[in-house]
């Protein structure tokens, strides 16, 4: 249960429009909706001013689909994230509604449609190496645009041919928080925190040859940055960044909810 909801239903017993037993009954799967193989934490909301997030790697598709329909009838907007082809039909069987993006792999259901941010809006700019990162720069981008901020993208300016990544100087300028989404050694993260002056985010994909070591490479490397003002997320962790990215906003915005 969000916020909104939240209020509504105190307001409708306020208003004598539900009894105060109808709304312990709405309320009885506060903090957590126990359906036995998980424990969904449907407080967050209201702690946090974000809902779950379902994270479907090496989860069943009974298991899946099962957490998504519960959290559906708690909350009006529900992701879930790391959702293969195969498990996507096996949840859209059951939920119809239900929206999918192969190559973010994000699955999405929403009863309320977020209205687009205005251009002059604060914006994260997630930018890739490579098109090979496409997946993981996707999972940032639509993680940021689904939680209602605004997300810019800049894909395939990695710098083995730098002057694409110049050729953005000014969305990169204009930028309140960038995500570098990088594999190979992971440079572009420390060349965008040396042209920037807002946060950057860094984010190692598992994209590279034998001594990449499936993403530690430029993990390491964006650990030891010599560029100020640069975070990092785990390896392939678009989400994470884009949560992240997405927490800068709404503070800049002033739209904190907890």
């Amino acid at each position: 249960m969000d916020r909104d909801k939240l209020r509504t239903l105190l307001s409708q017993v306020q208003a004598g429009q539900v009894s105060v037993d109808q709304a312990l009954d709405q309320l009885r799967a506060l903090p957590y909706d126990n359906i036995g193989y998980a424990r969904l934490d449907v407080h967050r909301p209201l702690r946090q001013g974000l809902p779950e997030v379902v994270f479907c790697q090496n989860k069943t598709a009974e298991q899946a689909t099962g957490i998504l329909e519960r959290l559906w009838v708690h909350h009006d907007r529900v992701l879930a994230t790391r959702v293969s082809a195969e498990m996507a039909g096996a949840i859209q069987s059951r939920l119809p509604e239900a929206s999918y993006d192969p190559i973010s792999r994000l699955l999405t259901l929403a009863r309320t449609q977020l209205s687009p941010p205005d251009q002059d809006t604060p914006y994260a700019l997630v930018v890739s190496g490579g098109t090979s990162d496409l997946p993981v720069a996707e999972e940032a981008a639509q993680t940021v645009e689904f939680l209602g901020s605004r997300a810019e993208r800049a894909f395939d300016v990695g710098v083995a041919g730098v002057h694409r990544l110049l050729g953005e100087q000014e969305r990169l300028s204009g930028a309140d928080v960038v995500i570098s989404v990088a594999g190979m050694e992971g440079a572009l993260t420390s060349v965008v925190g040396g042209l920037v002056g807002c946060p950057v985010i860094g984010v190692p994909t598992s994209v590279g040859y034998g001594a990449h070591f499936e993403g530690l490479a430029p993990l390491l490397a964006m650990l030891n940055s010599c560029a100020p003002g640069v975070a990092v997320v785990n390896i392939d962790n678009g989400f994470g960044a884009g949560i992240y990215a997405h927490l800068i906003l709404r503070r800049i915005q002033g739209c904190d909810e907890r």
